[in-house]
């Protein structure tokens, strides 16, 4: 199986959340809900949040999590499919970080243990549940919010702007025209009337309750930084941008910032900002995903 991506719809996505908040309230209950169970954590890319907050999870749920990297394996060598069916014999949830939506597609196909996307080049779900809870937890609700996300239309934008529409946010994006979000993402967010695309990024944040940016060069750009640094100045998301949207809106980012690029440290280090709390509810989702998904939540 393969998670979120355009396949979750609202009540799904609350499901978790709302677990998620059960179990950031009260972790002494969740403590050995996966006794002996294992996950895997296989990494095409390299992660701190992702990592550490699946491990750290699945610990603290009395589970164990082992942690394999793409280039140590024989995932270099043998067919896909192969290594996949030989990993599920071992254990009983597999996450993977990948560069290609193919490569997580496939490890899906292959499994018959449920697959958690912990990011592709397309998507990034388990970075928007936890931005989700994030939000209600800050907010006290999401639906009827206003989120402007100011910068890339990488996968973090196309996830927002899935699972933000889902559960009745209005997305608000500003892009350059040639960084666009995805176009399976904007049809979602069109067909529900949440999601609105602005090449000006004041207009975009005005009366947003939640601003939020992420890198301009993600990994696996790297060869376009020099021309992508030419262009994306003008999305950086400074105090004056700040200033077009509420007066209580929080300010997001999933994190690695580059300070002085995306975001300034006014803003990253601002009383709007929540990245820190952001990073840690990345932890309680996940709990929650792997519980739902392996029928514990």
């Amino acid at each position: 199986m393969d998670l979120l991506d355009l396949g979750w719809d609202k009540k799904q996505i609350m499901q978790v959340i709302d677990l998620g908040a059960a179990v950031k309230k009260n972790p002494e209950k969740y403590c050995k809900a996966l006794e002996g169970k294992t996950l895997a954590m296989l990494f095409q890319k390299t992660s701190t949040r992702t990592r550490v907050s699946f491990e750290a999870g699945m610990t603290q749920l009395g589970g164990h999590a082992i942690y394999l990297d793409w280039r140590s394996t024989n995932f270099t060598l043998g067919s896909l499919a192969d290594e996949v069916k030989c990993l599920e014999r071992y254990c009983d949830i597999i996450m993977a970080r990948v560069f290609k939506h193919a490569d997580i597609k496939a490890i899906a196909d292959a499994s018959e243990k449920p697959v958690i996307n912990g990011l592709c080049d397309l998507w990034h779900p388990c970075q928007i549940l936890g931005d989700l809870l994030s939000i209600k937890e800050k907010k006290g609700k999401i639906e009827g919010l206003k989120l402007a996300y100011v910068g890339d239309g990488n996968n973090v934008c196309n996830s927002l702007i899935v699972a933000g529409s889902k559960v009745g946010m209005r997305v608000s994006v500003a892009t350059p025209a040639a960084y666009k979000p995805f176009k399976e993402a904007v049809a979602v967010g069109e067909s529900l009337g949440k999601y609105g695309w602005n090449e000006n990024p004041a207009e975009a944040v005005q009366g947003a309750d939640v601003v939020y940016t992420d890198t301009w060069v993600s990994m696996g750009s790297e060869a376009e930084e020099k021309q992508r640094l030419a262009v994306f100045p003008p999305y950086r998301v400074n105090e004056q941008l700040m200033q077009e949207a509420k007066r209580d809106a929080i300010f997001m980012h999933c994190l690695p910032a580059h300070r002085g690029k995306e975001v300034s440290d006014a803003v990253l280090d601002g009383k709007q900002s929540v990245v820190f709390d952001q990073a840690e509810y990345r932890m309680h989702i996940q709990k929650a995903v792997m519980l739902n998904l392996l029928g514990n939540g």
